[in-house]
């Protein structure tokens, strides 16, 4: 866990020099790429597959020579081109190796062979908060807020670095073996100057204007943000419709139509609203203030950020496991063997990754 030992933040400083900082070492690893090693994954033990999705797998594995896990995500080389992904690939890679965040993974190293690309990182060993959300069918607002607060440090990090999210949802946030949260997949994640037109993200999730197909910037990521909150204390999305037409969940979103549960407080009420506002003028985050908005607000007045960053509060929930190497609170998968081609598959198109 040799990460845990980096710079301790502390209460004493101005967090805002911390983060201009954090911002200085981003763009320095950003602008400094480092070249993926031509595969040999003979000194790894390749273990199970962790997850599956459209682009490639997730594996877990142990480097032989020190016993350390790592989740190594397996991409298809022939998929990325044919699904036209070569650029969001890249940026993902390339992001990956630029954050250092508390509240992110991080790339250890990247391989490539003849067929696919291996980004090695670390292995976020409680599973997803997705599976715990639907073991506990909702958390407590105390649980939510513990969560909801590290989401929001990891957001503001990120926006610090010019980058937007564009895919938070409980799939991409990982529990670690302390209780605390790691942001995951940075597939949509990029680098912006001021806004972005694609249209990315998961359904219920998405904020108005990226619907609407205006530019957009990181105030999307505010809006998701709601969604989330409201989604760890109720259970389900704000703008759920119980219908396979997208159209009608989109008509709730741009027109923000929802309704609060009974079981929310008042402050969680208030935050939540000032989140899911389609008037971008009225949306914390996104105003003068930025983060500190939400920060200061009074769901979170229990919170002390330092302690937090410095991962020094208990965890509501702690994950039971048996050792850095326990992948029992992940899916199980059929393990499909990875067949390579006898020749480098789109030499000149992965040249530079």
């Amino acid at each position: 866990m040799k990460q845990e030992s980096s710079h301790k933040f502390s209460a004493g400083s101005d967090y805002h020099q911390t983060l201009s900082r954090l911002k200085t070492e981003f763009e320095k690893r950003y602008n400094d790429q480092k070249q993926a090693s031509i595969a040999s994954l003979t000194e790894y033990e390749i273990l199970r597959t962790l997850g599956s999705g459209a682009f490639g797998t997730v594996k877990l594995i142990k480097r032989k020579a020190s016993g350390e896990y790592f989740a190594m995500k397996i991409l298809s080389k022939e998929r990325i081109v044919y699904q036209k992904q070569l650029q969001h690939t890249t940026n993902e890679k390339r992001i990956l190796q630029s954050i250092r965040f508390p509240f992110v993974v991080n790339l250890e190293i990247c391989y490539k062979d003849n067929s696919y690309l291996y980004l090695v990182m670390p292995f976020v060993n409680g599973g997803e908060m997705f599976t715990l959300l639907r073991h506990s069918r909702r958390f407590s607002e105390s649980q939510a807020a513990f969560y909801g607060a590290q989401v929001a440090l990891a957001l503001e990090y990120l926006h610090g670095c010019n980058l937007i999210y564009r895919d938070l949802k409980p799939e991409n946030l990982l529990v670690d073996y302390r209780g605390y949260v790691k942001m995951t997949d940075f597939g949509f994640c990029k680098l912006i100057k001021d806004r972005t037109w694609t249209l990315c993200g998961t359904p219920e999730y998405l904020a108005p204007e990226i619907i609407q197909a205006k530019g957009y910037g990181k105030s999307v990521d505010w809006w998701s943000y709601g969604v989330l909150l409201y989604e760890m204390a109720a259970g389900y999305s704000p703008f759920y419709v119980n219908s396979s037409d997208q159209m009608v969940l989109f008509e709730r979103i741009c027109k923000g139509k929802y309704k609060f549960p009974k079981s929310f407080s008042t402050d969680l009420c208030s935050l939540v609203h000032h989140l899911l506002q389609t008037d971008l003028s009225r949306r914390y985050g996104n105003l003068r203030n930025g983060c500190d908005d939400i920060k200061q607000h009074a769901w979170f007045k229990t919170i002390n950020w330092y302690g937090l960053l410095n991962r020094e509060l208990p965890a509501p929930y702690v994950p039971k496991l048996q050792g850095p190497g326990d992948a029992s609170l992940f899916d199980v998968y059929d393990e499909q063997k990875l067949k390579i081609a006898s020749k480098c598959l789109y030499a000149k198109e992965f040249a530079d990754f």
